[in-house]
């Protein structure tokens, strides 16, 4: 295995699915997504939106951690660490609501307790995840705990330093220097305290179980989606415009579905499987999840503009989600080998027409704005499979047949 091959899955007599416990679990998650769209409802500002962005991924890698855990102890997963962890994100997703008012310090204290459990079930199972060094590196942490004694823009910008700090290990620490370190702490504790005790061995991951995983979470917030246009429209007049917006609305998220789960992996457009470490996979999952679920807000908040022209807050939440989704799929195509030329011509007239729309489509009423976002997503759809030379679509469609029992207690 190469440095940049992502981490083997161990072994396994057939192939394995979400249990029951782990779907039960993703409840938290439907939840979490629709509470964090809420932050972007109405017209949101800079701040609102560098709050969403905070709060997303922070509620995204508690989910990340716990899914980590369950795919790697499959039948050993134990049922009540989960259920603990279940209700530490149900917390932080009933937080959301106030957190500028006086949940803050909620959702900080459940994200921390979020985070030590998962933590002491990887010390429990005396592992570590090379893939995953924050399993094993917890300093992003640190300014989460110091966030508890301030308030307001202090205390955010205490989370975004330690998620900041987390992103970064992510990218740059690898499984090798993970394993060094591991090596080197085991060896000084055995020096301080005189006697043996095991060794944290490297986890295997199942890869395909993840993959099924992480395309879970993204039909969970592209159902956001669906929910945010569908709670709109039933409050608002039926005419000829709200037609259009829902009918482009519909194609937009087929579009999005198509590109990032018939024709990506891992629920990240336009990636091949298996051409990047899950380190560098798991971020990229993040932030097209966050760019989606935001995009379902802003499609829910551009109803209200079917047609007439739709304040530029929105409009840059409309188009500026759209854009952040095109550019990681970029990057996707370009990591799995289809070269800068055939990257730059699946997404780079569709991202060039989003943001040219986002700074100077002033008078454009929602209609036309969907619509061309649906034309955007519908360029990288149909040239993908034309580029001669490109990586074969990933499909793995999830098979939901009865899972195995459930795991121990």
């Amino acid at each position: 295995m190469t440095e940049s091959a992502p981490v083997a899955s161990a072994p396994a007599e057939g192939e394995r699915h979400a249990s029951w416990l782990e779907l039960f679990f993703d409840l938290t998650a439907v939840a979490g997504v629709a509470q964090l769209a809420h932050l972007l409802h109405g017209s949101p500002g800079p701040g609102d939106v560098a709050l969403y962005a905070v709060m997303f991924l922070a509620f995204w890698t508690g989910w990340m951690l716990f899914t980590v855990y369950g795919n790697v102890s499959g039948e050993e997963t134990r049922t009540w660490t989960v259920l603990a962890g279940m209700f530490g994100m149900a917390v932080m997703a009933a937080s959301v609501h106030g957190v500028r008012e006086d949940r803050a310090g909620a959702f900080a204290l459940a994200y921390i307790l979020v985070r030590s459990l998962a933590g002491k079930a990887w010390e429990r199972r005396g592992e570590y995840v090379p893939d995953l060094p924050i399993t094993q590196l917890g300093l992003g942490l640190t300014p989460w705990i110091v966030s508890m004694w301030f308030d307001g823009t202090a205390r955010y910008a205490l989370w975004a330093l330690g998620l900041a700090i987390d992103l970064a290990v992510m990218f740059t620490v690898s499984g090798k220097r993970l394993a060094a370190r591991v090596e080197a702490q085991y060896a000084q504790e055995a020096a301080r305290r005189r006697r043996s005790s095991p060794k944290p061995v490297a986890a295997l991951m199942d890869a395909p179980h993840l993959g099924e995983r992480l395309g879970l979470f993204q039909l969970i917030v592209l159902g956001e989606a669906v929910a945010q246009v569908v709670a709109a429209a039933s409050e608002a007049e039926w005419d000829a415009a709200l037609y259009g917006v829902g009918a482009g609305s519909f194609l937009l998220l087929l579009l999005l579905w198509s590109l990032s789960l018939r024709h990506g992996a891992d629920g990240v457009p336009l990636l091949a499987r298996d051409v990047l470490p899950v380190r560098l996979v798991l971020p990229l999952h993040c932030f097209v999840a966050g760019s989606v679920a935001a995009l379902a807000a802003a499609l829910g908040n551009a109803v209200e503009y079917a047609e007439h022209p739709v304040p530029g807050s929105v409009r840059w939440l409309l188009c500026g989600s759209a854009a952040v989704y095109l550019a990681i799929a970029g990057v996707a195509a370009l990591s799995s080998g289809r070269g800068v030329r055939a990257a730059a011509l699946l997404v780079g007239p569709s991202l060039a027409v989003v943001l040219v729309a986002a700074a100077l489509a002033r008078e454009a009423a929602a209609v036309q704005l969907v619509w061309l976002l649906v034309l955007a997503a519908a360029w990288p759809r149909v040239l993908v499979d034309r580029l001669p030379g490109t990586p074969p679509p990933s499909h793995s469609p999830p098979s939901h047949s009865p899972p195995s029992p459930s795991p121990s207690s």
